[in-house]
């Protein structure tokens, strides 16, 4: 039973664990249960747990407490401490409106009957005392109303291990549309006394002492109403669990272990060492909030903190808890993880070892996750995109997956990337892995999952999409001033900042969000992510344009289309100028070539059942959005796009020839001399390919996991696909 632990001698017998028993604070406290209990009826009936990860919260009404900057009064008496439509419109995420989303999605749970919710990370936006307090407000309010909650950290909480006194935001909105820089008192335009900056401790971002402090509530404390709780280091009088013990084992101070910019300290530090061939160096003692609880009889949540701040150059060992020693956890993920929080991979092999023993239905989660995440896409989209485009860094190794693996957990659900998807993993050792990526609730394609166990090798997975979330549009006056500002203002930085207005004009959240997406790619994605030739196609290009290049076959130049302007809308300014040939065809041949392709076009639309002037309704600003929206939502996007649209995608998957030429470049710039279709066929190939992909991938609406067939199975018959 969970209330009683296994010996040390019994532990080695299962071969899972090593150092049982250990002082070294570095080391997981064993915790197995003992073999000769009986193993406990399954959980409760409905034991279903909503998943809300990267709610991003940001308290909208909070206080600066400040008398420099109030924020913007409302006709209610309140000030609205906001972030402008700008900043919005070009980060991956919501800063504003999702704090209406996160109460609609909590209210939407409990009107469904789920009491237990857990957060995989990014439940904050920085962890500032702001949000943290604000956050900690709402769900106290919905305690009140017999929920539950239990937070795992996320990169954004903290944004660092220790205190930041130095952070703060540059574009909070006045009431006038302008932006407001507020810092914390230490940042340096506070020290210097800069009289543009407002300066307050709440815009600090907590490290994990404060964080803890102020959240321990919601899982990372025990509750006398829980029937077990532990973390990795755990230490119980005659392994025999109490709440009063549990208590004291959840002090900061029994909850730390050594971290080295190599790997992992503690017991660990001397096999690395003599693996590496040198002494490990700039170690560290940090916290790991990582913990086990039973909240109802025969369900294990098992809480990760995924996090890694590795020690970096910055590193001052006579000052350990200066923030900037630490590398973000961004990049880091499981595959530091598995390197430099060893204890929490021995933990885990542990957890589910018992869960197993007990017949517990073990839900684990963290914010990162622990395989590919693009639906196995990833090298090929480092191949046609800029390098580092879609943060392929944080893409999990696939010996991570594995690493992963052998610990026995059998289902993850992630987070960090805001994106909706399933993927798997198996071995040649019979370990299997399924990654569940919840979204955000803060992007387009925000919903949660709601997640049970139907036996104990059968996982049902439901997403809820936030369609539809009273008062999203509360703070749309305050934007409006914000656009009459930037289109009134001459200065080159408001002009480069304007935004199109028409998103103010959305009438659920739903539509707001795809919009939000759609100017997030066009402010944002297609500079960073996209080629210059390629940008200048997707954002010049029609779905009926795109369909008939992918059939051009011709001699004529980039350099040519100059001559012919009027075929299709492309230019030769993101190629390099070379060579003429002796022999080349007249620019005209561009028009006999381009109706032969149209030909050719119109009888692959025809033989879908469609006609290829019904292609011209995907314009570019609905390509390269639906394009960014399917890398963020799967197959949510597709039923956002319709029967239609999706048809019209396979037809131009399908279109382009069966081998591709590379376009001859000079330096790293497609040469002018070029023919026309050459580079786009080349590159939208791989582009469609991606697209497909991505629209074809594992089900991630409505599915169950079969972890004894080691497969995943679709449940929602009416789902749309790109296969």
């Amino acid at each position: 039973m969970s209330r009683f632990l296994l010996s040390c001698a019994s532990a080695a017998a299962l071969a899972l664990l090593s150092g049982c028993g250990s002082d070294d604070p570095s080391t997981p406290a064993q915790t197995t249960p003992v073999v000769q209990q009986p193993a406990p009826p399954a959980a409760e009936p409905n034991a279903s747990v909503a998943f809300m990860s990267d709610v991003h919260f940001h308290n909208v009404y909070g206080d600066f407490k400040s008398p420099q900057f109030a924020g913007i009064p409302t006709k209610d008496g309140k000030n609205a401490t906001i972030r402008t439509m700008y900043a919005q419109l070009t980060s991956t995420r919501l800063f504003n409106e999702n704090y209406f989303a996160f109460r609609a999605a909590l209210d939407d749970a409990h009107a469904k009957g789920i009491r237990l919710v857990a957060f995989p990370g990014d439940y904050s936006d920085d962890a500032q005392p702001m949000n943290i307090d604000g956050i900690a407000e709402v769900l106290k309010e919905y305690q009140a109303k017999g929920m539950r909650f239990f937070l795992a950290p996320g990169n954004h909480d903290p944004n660092e291990p220790f205190d930041d006194l130095e952070a703060g935001k540059n574009d909070f909105l006045t009431k006038e549309g302008k932006e407001q820089k507020v810092y914390a008192t230490s940042n340096a335009a506070c020290l210097a006394k800069d009289p543009t900056v407002v300066c307050t401790d709440q815009l600090m971002e907590q490290g994990y002492e404060k964080l803890m402090a102020k959240l321990g509530d919601f899982g990372f404390n025990p509750n006398k109403a829980d029937l077990h709780w532990e973390t990795p280091f755990s230490k119980y009088t005659n392994n025999k669990y109490s709440y009063d013990e549990a208590v004291a084992q959840s002090a900061v101070a029994k909850r730390e272990f050594e971290i080295c910019a190599e790997g992992s300290g503690g017991s660990y530090k001397a096999a690395g060492e003599a693996k590496l061939g040198k002494a490990y160096t700039k170690c560290a003692t940090m916290m790991d909030a990582s913990y086990l609880v039973e909240p109802v009889k025969g369900l294990w949540l098992l809480a990760i903190d995924a996090n890694v701040f590795v020690p970096n150059a910055k590193f001052d060992p006579a000052n350990p808890k200066k923030f900037s020693g630490y590398d973000g956890a961004g990049n880091a993920g499981w595959n530091k993880v598995l390197t430099h929080k060893m204890h929490l991979v021995d933990w885990i092999k542990s957890v589910s070892a018992r869960a197993k023993l007990e017949g517990k239905q073990l839900m684990a989660y963290s914010h990162y996750p622990t395989m590919d995440f693009y639906a196995n896409q990833t090298e090929a989209m480092k191949a046609a995109f800029k390098p580092g485009a879609f943060q392929t860094a944080r893409v999990p190794d696939a010996a991570t997956a594995a690493g992963v693996a052998a610990t026995g957990l059998r289902w993850h659900v992630g987070g960090h990337m805001h994106f909706n998807g399933t993927n798997d993993f198996a071995d040649a050792n019979g370990n299997y892995l399924v990654n569940v990526q919840s979204p955000s609730l803060a992007v387009y394609g925000a919903a949660y999952k709601i997640i049970s166990y139907k036996d104990l090798d059968t996982v049902d997975v439901q997403t809820v999409a936030l369609n539809s979330v009273a008062r999203f549009n509360e703070l749309f006056p305050y934007y409006q001033v914000e656009n009459d500002y930037l289109k009134g203002s001459t200065l080159a930085a408001d002009i480069a900042k304007r935004w199109d207005r028409s998103i103010l004009d959305t009438r659920s959240y739903g539509d707001y969000t795809r919009q939000y997406f759609g100017e997030l790619s066009r402010l944002r994605f297609m500079d960073e992510y996209w080629p210059c030739e390629m940008k200048e196609a997707a954002m010049a290009l029609n779905g009926r344009q795109m369909l008939i290049l992918s059939q051009l076959q011709t001699r004529v130049t980039l350099a040519q289309l100059k001559d012919y302007p009027s075929v299709l809308p492309l230019t030769a300014s993101c190629a390099a100028a070379g060579t003429a040939s002796s022999m080349p065809v007249a620019a005209a041949q561009l028009t006999t070539d381009w109706a032969e392709a149209t030909a050719r076009a119109e009888k692959l639309a025809s033989a879908a059942g469609l006609s290829l002037d019904s292609f011209a309704k995907i314009t570019p600003y609905d390509f390269y959005g639906d394009f960014h929206r399917t890398v963020y939502a799967g197959e949510l996007a597709l039923r956002d796009m319709g029967q239609e649209r999706v048809s019209q995608y396979k037809v131009l998957m399908a279109a382009f020839p069966a081998t591709t030429t590379a376009p001859v470049k000079i330096g790293d710039k497609p040469s002018d001399q070029n023919p026309v279709h050459l580079a786009f066929q080349h590159q939208f190939k791989q582009v469609f390919a991606i697209f497909k992909g991505l629209g074809s991938a594992k089900p991630s609406d409505r599915f169950t996991i079969d972890l004894k067939g080691k497969k995943i199975n679709n449940a929602n018959g009416a789902g749309l696909s790109f296969n």
